[in-house]
């Protein structure tokens, strides 16, 4: 078996969404005698490879500890939108047209190849990506998985300072049916197949609204 890493690297130069524009910043504390180090980190849990639960544009909504990892961890398949063009409203009609064979309960993966091209880049990754229409986003939950992963930024509203909960359409949709929404996943055309056996573990903080993770597959060499 071999295994395939889709996590984006973080390092003290990566920023977090204009919204928020939180930089990842981190602190090395040492003591002696000899060489000891422990680094504390000020970030967005929001940066990079990460999770997302409903208390993030819910009021009253879910957090990240009442997710499963059953919920992140499974089969998944892999719809191929290489094609979409930076600024690309992703719709209805080109998810279908992947004709990947969705089944209830899968984990579905959105490769747009765009973290691959652009991920460093900012604030081009956020403000020149595609996004996910709100058609999208119902025929997604429609679909009934257990989460939905994206390569891209696929919030239109959230490039913008004045956005409000309310506009995030896309994130309302999916987190309030209960669905995990995986974001920052990367390297995903390196995948040999359409379906493969999906890991999403994540740092299980008690009472907010995302987590860092670490997204892989595990395929046959």
């Amino acid at each position: 078996m071999k295994i395939i890493d889709l996590s984006l690297p973080v390092n003290d130069e990566v920023y977090g969404p204009p919204s928020t524009n939180v930089k990842v910043q981190f602190t090395p504390h040492n003591r002696g005698p000899g060489f000891w180090q422990v680094t504390s980190i000020d970030m967005s849990v929001h940066t990079g490879s990460h999770i997302d639960s409903a208390l993030h544009v819910t009021e009253d909504g879910g957090t990240v500890d009442q997710f499963s990892l059953d919920q992140v961890i499974g089969e998944a398949v892999i719809l191929d939108l290489t094609h979409i063009k930076d600024h690309q409203g992703i719709t209805a009609a080109d998810l279908e047209a992947c004709q990947a064979q969705i089944q209830p309960g899968d984990i579905i993966l959105l490769n747009t190849g765009w973290s691959d091209k652009t991920w460093g880049q900012y604030p081009r990754y956020f403000v020149d990506s595609p996004f996910l229409t709100l058609d999208a986003g119902r025929w997604l939950v429609q679909q009934k998985p257990r989460a939905i992963g994206c390569d891209f930024f696929e919030e239109y509203a959230a490039r913008f300072k004045d956005f409000t909960s309310e506009d995030f359409i896309v994130h309302r949709e999916i987190l309030d049916s209960g669905i995990v929404l995986l974001e920052g996943l990367t390297n995903l055309s390196a995948l040999p197949s359409d379906r493969i056996q999906f890991f999403g573990p994540f740092v299980k903080f008690a009472g907010i609204e995302g987590s860092m993770a670490r997204f892989f597959a595990v395929v046959e060499e």
